[in-house]
C-alpha cells in the first residue's frame, strides 16, 4: 500500500528536480529536526514508566526507553507491531506480564490519539480559512463519491457474517480457555487502569504536550533546510503535524508513501508547490527513518544481550 502510495504521490513529478532540492538542503537543519524528534521519543519512554510505576511495577527508565526504541523499529516491519513488540520488551528485561504492558500502551496511545484530534479541531478552528477548502474538495467530495458508489447490501451482509465468526471465536476460546481469558481480563484491566492511579497527572498531560510540541517544532526547524520552504511559519509546522499525525495513523510500515502525500498537500495550503512540499516530506521522513533504523537497532541489541532483571 505504502509503495502504490508513494508511487502516486511522485507520478508526474520532475524527480531530477526534486532530488536537487534534497542534496542541496542544510542539513544542520536536518540534523537539529531530528533531534527533536529523538527528544520527544526520550520523554515518551519517561511517560510510559510513568504509568508503570502506578501500578507497582519499577521499570527502570533505560528498559523502558530501548523498548520504545525497538518497538518503532517493528512498526516497520509490520504497522502497530511495535506496541506489541515494546510489551514484548519489557516483559523480557522487567518481567512485565504482557497484557499489563498492552493496557498501558492503548491508555498512553488514547491520549495521543485525543491531543491528535484536540489539535486538528485548534487547526480548523484558528486557520479555517487555509484548510477549509482542502478538506471539502479534497476530503469530503471525494469520500462522498465513493461512498455513493459502494453496494450497501454488500457492506451489511459482510459486517454481519463478520461479527459472527467473531462471536463464535470469542465463545469458543472462552469455553476453551476460560482461566487463560481471566488473566488476561484482570491483566487488561490493571493496564487500563494506570492512568487512574497516578500521583501525578498533571506531569503526564505535561509529557503528552511536550511529545507533541516537539513533533511540531521537528517540522517547523527542517523548514529552513530547503529555501522554498525557509519562508514558512509555526503554524504551517502545526498544520504540517496534524497532517503527518494522521498519515502515521495509516496501516503502512513508517507512515511512507502516506506521510509524503499528506505533508506536501499540508504545504501547498501555504504556497508552496507540490514538487517542494514532496522534497520537504522526503527529507524529514528519511531522517526520522534514519534516527529509527540506527538508534532502534541499537537498542535492539542491547535489550537482546542484556540479562534479565
Amino acid at each position: 500500500i505504502g509503495i502504490v502510495v508513494l508511487y502516486l504521490a511522485f507520478k508526474g513529478q520532475d524527480l531530477g528536480k526534486i532530488w536537487l532540492e534534497i542534496k542541496s538542503a542544510n542539513y544542520f537543519w536536518v540534523v537539529m529536526s531530528t533531534f527533536a524528534v529523538w527528544l520527544a521519543h526520550f520523554i515518551r519512554a519517561l511517560r510510559w514508566q510513568m504509568l508503570y510505576r502506578s501500578i507497582k511495577y519499577k521499570v527502570g527508565f533505560w528498559n523502558t526507553y530501548h523498548a520504545v526504541m525497538t518497538g518503532y523499529l517493528a512498526n516497520l516491519a509490520l504497522p502497530r507491531f511495535g506496541e506489541i513488540g515494546r510489551c514484548s520488551v519489557i516483559h523480557r528485561t522487567e518481567k512485565v506480564p504482557m497484557f499489563s504492558s498492552i493496557g498501558t500502551v492503548i491508555t498512553e496511545r488514547l491520549f495521543d490519539a485525543s491531543f491528535l484530534l484536540l489539535s486538528a479541531l485548534a487547526m480548523l478552528i484558528f486557520q479555517y480559512d487555509v484548510v477549509s477548502d482542502f478538506l471539502y474538495h479534497t476530503i469530503y467530495l471525494s469520500t462522498t463519491k465513493k461512498l455513493a458508489s459502494l453496494n450497501y447490501i454488500w457492506l451489511i451482509g459482510m459486517g454481519i457474517a463478520l461479527l459472527l465468526l467473531l462471536s463464535l471465536g470469542v465463545y469458543f476460546l472462552r469455553k476453551r480457555f476460560s482461566r487463560k481469558f481471566l488473566k488476561i481480563f484482570v491483566a487488561l484491566r490493571q493496564g487500563f487502569g494506570s492512568y487512574g492511579k497516578l500521583k501525578h497527572k498533571g506531569l503526564f498531560l505535561t509529557y503528552t504536550l511536550a511529545i507533541w510540541v516537539l513533533y511540531t517544532l521537528s517540522m517547523y526547524l527542517c523548514f529552513f533546510a530547503i529555501q522554498s520552504t525557509s519562508t514558512l511559519g509555526f503554524n504551517a509546522a502545526f498544520t504540517a503535524m496534524v497532517f503527518s499525525g494522521f498519515a502515521m495513523a495509516a496501516p503502512v510500515q513508517g507512515g511512507i508513501g502516506v506521510f509524503h502525500w499528506m505533508v506536501a498537500q499540508a504545504l501547498v495550503l501555504y504556497s508552496i508547490s507540490f514538487k517542494d512540499g514532496l522534497a520537504y516530506a522526503t527529507i524529514i521522513h528519511s531522517s526520522q527513518l534514519l534516527l529509527i533504523l540506527i538508534f532502534g537497532s541499537l537498542s535492539l541489541c542491547l535489550v537482546l544481550t542484556r540479562k534479565r532483571r
